[in-house]
This record gives structure tokens, sequence and C-alpha cells, in this order.
């Protein structure tokens, strides 16, 4: 733990040296200091009546609702024939995942074939979200094999997004962050479901310091901080 917290502490004072802050009239606006709700196991994750309104991830799709989305492409190229198929429809909507259970509101597919493999892209948000989830998908069309690309995952509630941002401030070695700016929240599936990264900025210009946090939402603790031009 002591090398632990020593970490922390390096890190805070490397963010202090590089971020100059900005001018007050421009400067990024504090958490507020009203209490949010415990974050804990029994709170974002896992219990449906937490207060922040979110079940537990789900895999919402079926295959009809995926083939529906590859037929109904509007993305230049559209989505390969090969992969609208009963079989690999089935594998992909088992492979995707939301954060709270609920379909998106759309779903935008795009995808390529070539020597027998294809790759795959879906995206769409849920409603109320701050961004949109895109999974990339490896596709073997015979054998309706699936495999995760990249799964970047954006699509978190703006409520949450707050609530996630307040906790990683006030977390161990969150005080790094005191004069940073929240530019993205990234959720991930299962059985990562309970961990969060935060990406903070401390200026809109390209050289700015960039700080990605992880946050793991089950002890309220942050489990990984990883530095960029600080």
């Amino acid at each position: 733990m002591t090398h632990r917290r020593l970490g922390m502490a390096v890190v805070a004072l490397t963010l202090a040296a590089c971020a100059s802050p900005p001018p007050p009239s421009e400067g990024p606006v504090s958490p507020s200091s009203a209490t949010m709700p415990s974050l804990g196991a029994s709170g974002i994750i896992g219990d449906p009546g937490n207060p922040l309104g979110l079940g537990p991830p789900d895999r919402p799709f079926d295959s009809d609702a995926i083939i529906a989305a590859m037929r109904d492409s509007r993305r230049p190229g559209g989505v390969p024939q090969e992969l609208q198929t009963e079989d690999v429809a089935a594998a992909v909507a088992d492979a995707i995942w939301t954060l709270d259970g609920d379909p998106w509101e759309t779903i935008s597919a795009a995808g390529s074939c070539e020597s027998g493999t294809c790759t795959l892209e879906l995206a769409g948000a849920t409603p109320g979200a701050a961004g949109e989830d895109v999974w990339v998908l490896s596709v073997v069309p015979d054998s309706a094999q699936v495999d995760v690309v990249t799964a970047d995952l954006h699509g978190v509630p703006s409520a949450t997004v707050d609530a996630l941002d307040q906790l990683a401030r006030g977390a161990e070695g969150g005080g790094a962050l005191a004069e940073m700016l929240l530019t993205s929240v990234r959720w991930q599936p299962p059985p990562d479901d309970d961990r969060f990264v935060l990406a903070y900025r401390s200026g809109d210009e390209e050289e700015s310091c960039s700080v990605d946090v992880e946050l793991d939402v089950a002890s309220e603790t942050v489990t990984e901080v990883a530095t960029s031009g600080c």
C-alpha cells in the first residue's frame, strides 16, 4: 500500500509541474459539492434499483435485429451478403453488450470481407448517453466464429459521467486531476464492467498533458493512471 500511495503522489507532483492552470474565467468548472450516491458494487452496477438508474449490463439484441441492421446499412459499401446469415447474426448478437442492458435506438453497421475473414463494425447509443458504443468484430462466415477486435464504449448516461468524474477526483490520487478537464468516459464489458476509464486533459492544445484514469466503482478507488505529455 505504501508503494501505491507513493506512486499516486508522484503522478500528482508530475501533473502539478506540467499543467499550467487556465485563467479563472476559462478554467474547468469544479465538480458539485453535493453528495453523490455511492457507486459501490450495490450502487451503479448489478442493482436495477440504484440511484443512478442503471440496470446491469446485458446483451439486448437478437439475430433478427442484427440482420436488419446489416441489411439497412447506409454506410458506403454496406455489409457483405455472406455476413447476413442467421448463424452469423446470432453469434454477433451474443457478442454485443450495452451498459444498462437496453438496446440502442438505432444501429449503424458496416463491413468488409477478404480471404474468408470479415470485419463487421456496429455502433449505436441508448437514450440519454453522452457518447456511442462502437464494436469492431472479426467474423469467419463459414463457421460463424465471431471475435471482438475492439470495443470503444462511450454509451454512458450523462448523469453517470458526472458522478464518475466526481468519484475519480475524490478517490486516492484524484487530487492530481484538480485542474484537468474530463474529455471522455469509457465503460468496459463483463467481466470488467465495474471499471471505467476516464480521460482528462490539461487544455485544448495538442501537446497538453493527458491522463487516463481507470476507476473501480466496486472499491471506489483509482486502480491505474497513465499519463502522456506531462
